[in-house]
C-alpha cells in the first residue's frame, strides 16, 4: 500500500468513526473475533490443551484467523476491483476504532445523573464491576476511570497501530485486547491457559499507555486545568492499579481534573479495593461538572492522538514492515 493510500485509510477511517460511530451489526469483527476465541477454546479444551501450551496455541489461532479473514476478503476483492478492496479495508478500519463511541457512552451517563438507576445501567456498559451499589459520586469515578483507561485501549493503542503497521497492526491489536478480555484472568481455568492473551495484551498497550500522560498533560494545558499535576499524579499513583499499563492514563486523568478516583469497588458482591487514587485534600464527592470535564479533556486527548497518528503515518515508509 503506498503512502497516500495508507494516509487516506487513516484520516477516512476517523473520519467515518466520528461521523457515524461504531457500526452495529451481527457479524462485526470484534463479535467474529469472540466467536472464534470461544470455538477454538472449547476445541482445545476437549483435547485436554489447558496450560500455557494450549494458550499460545490458542493465541495462533484466533490472532492468525482474523488476519487471515481479513486478508482472503482482501485479495478476493482486489482480483476483481482493487477500490473494493480497499472500501472493505476502510470499512474493517472504521469498525475497529471507537472514539465516537467512548464519548457518547459517557456522555449519556452524565446525562442520566438525575436518575441514578439508569446512570448505572448505563455505567454498566462502561465498567465490569458492580454499579448497584454506586452513588453518585461513585458513578461519575467510575465514569472517569473507564474513559481514562479506555483512551488507551480503545482509541490510542488502535490508532497508532493503524497508522505504524496498517489494518494488519489495527486487526492484532484488536484481537489482543479481545483475547485478555476473554481469557487474561488470574483464576481457574484460564490461569496458565491466558498467560500469553494477557501478557501480549499488556505488551500491546505498554507504550501508548505511557504516551497518553503527554497527551492528558498538553490537553490539561489547552483546557486550562492541571498539567503538571497530571504528570506527577501519572508518575506517583499508577500503581495503585495491578495493571501495568491502566495506571497512568487513569492516574493522569486525576492530576489533570484534581480529583480523587477509585475508592470502593465492588464486584460480584466482594469489595475489592478501598484505596483511592490521587492526593488526600483533592475531592473525591465528585458530580456532573467534574464528568463534564473529564469528557472534554479524553475527546481533546483524542483530537491530539489523531494529530500525532496522521503525523507519524508517514513513518511507515521507513520501517521494515
Amino acid at each position: 500500500m503506498d503512502m497516500t493510500t495508507h494516509l487516506a485509510l487513516v484520516i477516512g477511517a476517523c473520519l467515518l468513526d466520528v461521523a457515524f460511530g461504531d457500526p452495529v451489526y451481527r457479524l462485526h469483527p470484534i463479535r467474529l473475533i469472540g466467536g472464534w476465541s470461544l470455538a477454538c477454546e472449547r476445541l482445545l479444551f476437549a483435547r485436554g490443551l489447558r496450560g500455557r501450551a494450549g494458550g499460545v496455541l490458542h493465541w495462533l489461532m484466533v490472532v492468525g484467523g482474523a488476519l487471515g479473514a481479513w486478508l482472503g476478503v482482501h485479495w478476493a476483492l482486489a482480483f476483481v476491483s482493487p477500490a473494493l478492496a480497499m472500501v472493505w479495508d476502510l470499512f474493517i478500519a472504521y469498525s475497529l476504532l471507537c472514539l465516537r463511541g467512548l464519548i457518547e457512552q459517557g456522555w449519556r451517563v452524565l446525562k442520566s445523573l438525575g436518575d441514578l438507576p439508569a446512570a448505572r445501567e448505563h455505567m454498566r456498559m462502561l465498567v465490569g464491576r458492580d454499579t448497584q451499589p454506586l452513588q453518585r459520586d461513585g458513578i461519575v469515578r467510575a465514569a472517569i476511570e473507564s474513559l481514562s483507561e479506555n483512551f488507551t485501549d480503545g482509541v490510542l493503542t488502535p490508532l497508532f497501530a493503524l497508522c505504524l503497521f496498517g489494518l494488519p497492526g489495527l486487526i492484532l491489536v484488536k484481537s489482543v485486547s479481545t483475547l485478555d478480555s476473554m481469557v487474561g484472568y488470574k483464576r481457574a481455568p484460564y490461569l496458565e491457559f491466558g498467560w500469553a492473551g494477557a501478557r501480549s495484551d499488556d505488551l500491546a498497550h505498554w507504550l501508548p499507555a505511557r504516551f497518553s500522560v503527554v497527551l492528558i498533560a498538553v490537553a490539561a494545558a489547552l483546557l486550562r486545568l492541571h498539567p503538571l499535576l497530571a504528570i506527577r499524579a501519572a508518575w506517583r499513583y499508577h500503581a495503585v492499579l495491578p495493571s501495568p499499563n491502566s495506571g497512568w492514563s487513569e492516574a493522569a486523568c486525576a492530576g489533570a481534573l484534581r480529583v480523587r478516583l477509585l475508592g470502593p469497588v465492588w464486584a460480584k458482591g466482594c469489595l475489592i479495593n478501598e484505596t483511592y487514587m490521587g492526593d488526600a485534600n483533592w475531592p473525591a464527592d465528585l458530580d456532573g461538572a467534574d464528568l463534564q470535564r473529564a469528557l472534554e479533556l479524553i475527546f481533546l486527548c483524542s483530537l491530539l492522538a489523531f494529530a500525532c497518528g496522521v503525523v507519524m503515518a508517514p513513518l511507515r515508509a521507513f520501517l521494515p514492515w
